[in-house]
């Protein structure tokens, strides 16, 4: 199989295209490196990289079409990035996948990458249960929160994947990726951000949302999720969520776990979340167990041990 990774220098993207690379397929890399550097970590991948700015449909126009899998990751995500230039977040999550979509043929099969933020929401409204199903409404509560941009920019995408992919023929998978960490995410998240501040040592040690609930999934388990869905039929022209629903975990406790892990005994101090962040999110994967048999490997305390220590040698 060849495969084409847009996004393919980020997070998750740099995580399945060494799993890609480990199962024998020839993949092809396509990043804009708006995250600011091309990394050695992908270099040493050996895989051929086209730097494209994927919101120009004539950047298309150079990627390989003899590919069997297109994984459509590349987006703007982040709290901070969503907050500071929310037109960027939406003009480049929304063009990507319009671009994409004028691009792929039936001879493809596409996976886009969607955030459980496009339904929540509906969590703390009262409308959407936890953990939860890719069945429930989408809802955003309030357009004019600060965070809702990057949901609604993904609202847009699922929207546009499901209706394109059915008119042009192309058999496209819609994953919900729920809380995913790991080494090399960058700084912008909850687990990195613990880690970084724990390996400086500092104290008092602030923690924001300790009332809240995340259900967090190691990148390892993650793409093998996607790896499944890809390799699954039944999953074609469906949204499936994607996380570990063995890991709902208070923040308060996460905190503790990262701090225990860094050795590290600060006083904490507890502050509010901030405006818009939801109270729980924990996956339903009763679909996703159906269709691959996917079951989380990576426990949490051993994949937030593995994060805390590439963020303390990564420091810098």
């Amino acid at each position: 199989m060849r495969a084409l990774v847009l996004g393919g220098a980020g997070f998750i993207g740099v995580h399945l295209t060494r799993r890609l690379l480990a199962d024998g397929h020839d993949v092809v890399v396509v990043d804009d490196f708006s995250r600011g550097r091309d990394d050695t970590e992908l270099g040493l991948l050996g895989v051929p990289v086209v730097s494209a700015d994927l919101t120009d449909p004539a950047a298309f126009d150079a990627l390989p079409d003899d590919v069997d899998h297109v994984y459509l990751l590349a987006a703007v995500v982040g709290v901070r990035n969503v907050e500071r230039d929310p037109e960027r977040v939406i003009r480049v999550n929304t063009l990507v996948v319009l671009n994409a979509l004028a691009w792929v043929t039936p001879r493809h099969r596409l996976f886009f990458a969607s955030t459980s933020e496009t339904y929540a929401g509906g969590v703390d409204s009262g409308v959407v249960p936890v953990p939860t199903p890719e069945s429930v409404p989408l809802v955003v509560a309030d357009v004019t929160a600060p965070r809702a941009a990057y949901g609604v920019s993904k609202v847009l995408g699922e929207a546009a994947v499901a209706h394109t992919g059915r008119a042009k023929g192309v058999a496209a998978v819609i994953g919900r990726f729920h809380n995913v960490y790991g080494p090399r995410m960058g700084a912008d998240h909850v687990i990195p951000e613990l880690s970084l501040r724990a390996a400086r040592r500092e104290d008092p040690f602030r923690v924001y949302g300790t009332d809240q609930y995340r259900a967090f999934c190691h990148v390892d388990d993650a793409v093998e999720a996607v790896v499944r869905l890809m390799a699954a039929d039944e999953a074609v022209g469906r949204v499936v969520h994607i996380g570990d629903d063995t890991a709902e975990t208070n923040i308060g406790d996460l905190a503790r776990l990262v701090l225990d892990v860094a050795g590290h005994d600060p006083v904490l101090e507890q502050v509010p979340a901030p405006r818009g962040s939801v109270h729980r999110r924990c996956p339903d994967l009763t679909l996703l167990r159906a269709m691959t048999g996917f079951k989380p490997t990576v426990p949490l305390e051993e994949g937030v041990r593995q994060t805390y220590e590439w963020y303390r040698d990564h420091a810098g």
